[in-house]
C-alpha cells in the first residue's frame, strides 16, 4: 500500500505556499522581489480558499465525521488545515510590517498613512477623495430596512460604527461602504508633495481620513476594512445540460455571490463588530482571520511596476528569438520541413509561435488551422491570427476549453468572436477539461515534376505541442517547452485527437503520442515497470519526471516498486506531492525537489532511461487523477537526439544541481531548502538558463 505523506491536499498546497512565502523571506531576494512574492502568496491563498476551502467546508457542512482519503475525519482535517492556514497568514503579515515596508521605507518607497499627513498632502488628498472616490461610493446604513449587504467575493468594505440621528431622526449605529472594484488600491501621491521618492497611498487612507463626510451629521466612532472570500467553484451538471456556454452563462453572473469561506478583517476591529460580520456571514471563529495591514495585499503587486529601480528587483530578461531561416528558407514551414524546433520558455521568446499562426493566416496555400485553448487572456495576438484566418477563407477550428477555472467569462467572449468571423468553435467533451495545448496546421505544398511526371499537390501537416497555454504573458513568466515539426506520425497523431473532440467515433490507436484519459495512465505505468525489471536484471535503470503535482496513487506505488528494485528516481514537483522520497524499505532510491525562483516552474517532462533509448515525452499533464482519467490531455515524444539532450539538461539538470532555489522534501512530507556548501558557488538553476540561451 503506497504511504501518503501529506495529511491531505490542502495541507500540500499550503506547504507549497510556505516556500514561496520564504524566497520572500530571503533577505538575498532583491526586495521589490520580495513583495512580489508575497502577493503572489495572498493571490495564491485566495484561490486556496474560494475553491479547496470551500469544498472542504461542503464536506464540513454536509457530514463532519466522513473520512477524507487519508483516513482523517473532515472536522479533524478542516481544523488542522485552518490551523495551518491561519499560522501562514500571520507569517505573511509580519514579514510585511516588520521587516519589507521598514527596509522599503529606507529605500524611499513610503507609504503615507492619513496621520502623517502635511497640510499639503492633506489638500492633495481631500481633492483626490471628492473627485475621484466620492461619485463612486455608495454608504449602506444597516437597519430594518437595509439589511447587511451580501458583499462581493474578495472586494475591499469598511465597516463604520456611528452615532446620532439622520435626517429622518433615525438613531443609526452602523453602516457599509463598499469600495467598487474600479477604484485603484494603491495611488502615487505627487511627486512635489512627497519627502521620499516614490510615495504612495492606499485606498484605506482616504476612507480613514473622510468617511465622515459620507455621513453628514452623524458622529464616526469607527471605520474598519473587511473582505469576505466566497465559494467561487461553479456547479454545472454535465449530465443534465443541452447547452454548456449558455448554462456557464447562466452560473457566472452569481459566482461573486457564492457562501462566504472567510472572513478577514484587521486587528483594530472590536470584537463585538467581529462577531456581528461573522453572523452576517454564517462563519466561525476559524474562519476569522485578523490581519496587521490591508485585507487585501494582492493589489501591492503594482508596487514594483510603480517604482524604477532596478536595483531591488531581479536583473530584467528579455526573452531570445532562437528561430532564424537560412539562406533559401522563406517561412516557418521551411524551417521545419528540414528539423523540429524546440522553444524553452521564458529564456526563449514565444514569437515563432505567433509568427507560425500569422503566417499561417495570411499563406494562401494553408488550408485549416485547428487549436485548442485553455487560457489566452483578454488580449490575445493567439486569438487575432485566428480571427484573422477565418477571415481569409481558411477553415478554422477552435477547441475552447469554457470550464478553465477563472477564464470562464473570458473564453466565452473569444468563443462568440470566432464564431462571427466564420470559425468552427467546440466546447470538447462534456465531462473531460480539454487541457492539452496543440496547434495543427493543413498546407497544400506542390511537389515539382520529374521527368515524365506531372507536378503533385500534396497536403502537408505542421504542428506546435506544448507543455504551457497559448498565452503570450505566462509564457514570459512560465517554463514552459514547445515543440514544432512537421513530424507527419505526430501530425496524423494530433489530427485523430482533433476528430474526437469536435466529431464523434471509437478510439483510433495512436502511433506517437500518449492521451488522457486512454493510454497516458498505462504508457506511464508500463515504462515505470519496464525500468523496474531492467533493475532488477542488473541493467542501468534511471527515471526522472517533472511537473506541478503528483498524486495519483496507483503511479505513486508504482514508484515504490521500481525503488525498491535498484531504479534511481528523481522528481522535480514544484507543488503538492503525496509520494515520501527516501523512507528506508520503501523509497531510498526516490529524491523528491521543488524549485521556487523568479520564473515559475511549469513544464512536465517525463524521463525513462529505457536500455539506453532515453524515452523522454512533455506534456501538459501533471501525474494526478484528474489530468489522466478526467481531461483530454496528450503527452509527445523529443525524437531529435539533439533536442532530446537539450531538454534532458535545461529541464532537469540545470535544476537538479540547483543548489538555492531548490527545496528538498524530507521523508515525513516536510521540505528543507537547500544551503550551498560555504566551500560550493551558488548555482541557480534559472539564472544559469537565462545565461545559457542568451549565448
Amino acid at each position: 500500500m503506497a504511504k501518503i505523506a501529506l495529511l491531505n491536499r490542502e495541507i500540500g498546497v499550503l506547504e507549497f505556499n510556505a516556500r514561496v512565502l520564504a524566497q520572500a523571506e530571503n533577505p538575498k531576494t532583491p526586495l521589490l522581489e520580495r513583495l512580489r512574492f508575497v502577493c503572489i502568496v495572498s493571490s495564491n491563498m485566495d484561490e486556496f480558499f474560494e475553491i479547496r476551502m470551500s469544498g472542504l467546508k461542503e464536506q464540513l457542512r454536509d457530514n463532519p465525521q466522513n473520512q477524507t482519503p487519508d483516513g482523517l475525519s473532515v472536522i479533524k482535517a478542516y481544523d488542522l488545515v485552518t490551523q495551518r492556514a491561519h499560522a501562514l497568514v500571520s507569517r505573511m503579515y509580519q514579514l510585511l510590517q516588520d521587516d519589507i515596508l521598514l527596509k522599503m521605507n529606507k529605500e524611499g518607497i513610503r507609504f503615507y498613512l492619513a496621520d502623517q499627513w502635511s497640510a499639503g498632502q492633506k489638500k492633495w488628498a481631500q481633492e483626490f477623495f471628492n473627485t475621484e472616490l466620492v461619485p463612486l461610493l455608495t454608504p449602506i446604513a444597516l437597519d430594518p430596512a437595509h439589511p447587511f449587504p451580501k458583499v462581493i467575493n474578495k472586494s475591499l468594505n469598511f465597516f463604520v460604527s456611528l452615532s446620532g440621528q439622520d435626517a429622518f431622526g433615525r438613531e443609526a449605529s452602523l453602516a457599509v461602504v463598499q469600495a467598487p472594484r474600479s477604484l485603484p488600491r494603491v495611488v502615487p501621491m505627487p511627486s512635489h508633495l512627497c519627502d521620499a521618492p516614490h510615495g504612495f497611498v492606499l485606498l484605506s487612507s482616504f476612507m480613514q481620513a473622510f468617511v465622515p463626510q459620507l455621513f453628514p451629521g452623524m458622529a464616526v466612532t469607527g471605520c474598519h476594512q473587511f473582505r469576505v472570500t466566497r465559494n467561487s467553484d461553479l456547479f454545472v451538471d454535465e449530465d443534465d445540460i443541452t447547452d454548456l456556454r449558455s448554462a456557464l452563462q447562466g452560473e457566472l453572473p452569481t459566482r461573486h455571490l457564492g457562501d462566504a469561506v472567510r472572513l478577514e478583517v484587521t486587528d483594530t476591529m472590536p470584537e463585538g463588530l467581529i462577531k456581528y460580520l461573522r453572523q452576517m456571514n454564517h462563519l466561525n471563529e476559524a474562519d476569522c482571520y485578523r490581519v496587521n495591514g490591508p485585507v487585501n495585499l494582492v493589489r501591492l503587486v503594482q508596487i514594483p511596476d510603480l517604482v524604477d529601480r532596478p536595483d531591488l528587483k531581479f536583473p530584467k530578461h528579455s526573452p531570445t528569438k532562437s528561430v532564424t531561416p537560412k539562406p533559401g528558407q522563406h517561412s516557418i514551414f521551411d524551417i521545419l520541413d528540414e528539423k523540429d524546433v524546440l522553444l524553452h520558455h521564458p529564456y526563449e521568446a514565444f514569437d515563432p509561435v505567433l509568427e507560425m499562426l500569422k503566417e499561417a493566416a495570411r499563406d494562401p496555400d494553408v488550408l485549416a488551422i485547428k487549436q485548442t485553448v485553455y487560457r489566452t487572456g483578454d488580449q490575445s495576438q493567439v486569438m487575432d491570427a485566428l480571427m484573422e484566418a477565418a477571415r481569409n477563407g481558411k477553415e478554422v477550428t477552435v477547441v475552447v476549453e469554457l470550464l478553465a477555472r477563472f477564464d470562464e467569462q473570458t473564453n466565452i467572449s473569444w468563443a462568440a468572436k470566432l464564431e462571427k468571423v466564420g470559425a468552427h468553435v467546440v466546447y470538447g467533451v462534456v465531462g473531460h477539461k480539454c487541457h492539452a495545448k496543440m496547434l495543427l496546421i493543413v498546407r497544400r505544398e506542390v511537389v515539382p515534376a520529374q521527368g515524365r511526371r506531372k507536378s503533385k499537390v500534396l497536403l502537408k501537416r505542421y504542428a506546435h505541442l506544448g507543455t504551457g497555454n497559448y498565452h503570450p504573458r505566462t509564457a514570459r513568466l512560465y517554463s514552459d517547452f514547445g515543440l514544432m515539426t512537421a513530424n507527419q506520425e505526430i501530425c496524423e497523431d494530433m489530427h485523430h485527437v482533433f476528430m474526437q473532440l469536435t466529431g464523434t467515433g471509437s478510439r483510433t490507436e495512436l502511433k506517437q503520442l500518449w492521451q488522457s484519459p486512454f493510454t497516458m495512465h498505462s504508457e506511464l505505468i508500463a515504462h515505470i515497470r519496464a525500468e523496474a525489471r531492467a533493475a532488477k536484471a542488473g541493467r542501468k535503470a534511471r527515471i526522472m519526471a517533472k511537473m506541478n503535482a503528483l498524486l495519483e496513487p496507483t503511479i505513486i506505488a508504482e514508484l515504490y516498486k521500481a525503488s525498491a528494485a535498484g531504479v534511481k528516481i528523481d522528481l522535480i514537483i514544484r507543488g503538492v506531492c503525496a509520494l515520501q522520497p527516501g523512507v528506508p524499505g520503501l523509497s531510498e532510491n526516490i529524491k523528491v525537489r521543488s524549485i521556487i525562483g523568479k520564473f515559475l516552474e511549469h513544464h512536465r517532462i517525463y524521463y525513462f532511461y529505457a536500455d539506453g533509448a532515453e524515452t523522454l515525452y512533455l506534456s501538459s499533464a501533471d501525474w494526478m487523477d484528474r489530468n489522466l482519467f478526467r481531461r483530454v490531455e496528450v503527452a509527445f515524444p523529443v525524437l531529435d537526439k539533439k533536442l532530446k539532450a537539450r531538454v534532458i539538461r535545461e529541464g532537469f539538470m540545470m535544476l537538479l544541481k540547483d543548489n538555492t532555489t531548490a527545496w528538498i522534501m524530507q521523508a515525513e512530507g516536510s521540505y528543507k531548502q537547500l544551503q550551498a556548501r560555504s566551500s560550493s558557488k551558488p548555482f541557480i538553476g534559472q539564472l544559469e538558463l537565462v545565461k545559457l540561451l542568451s549565448d
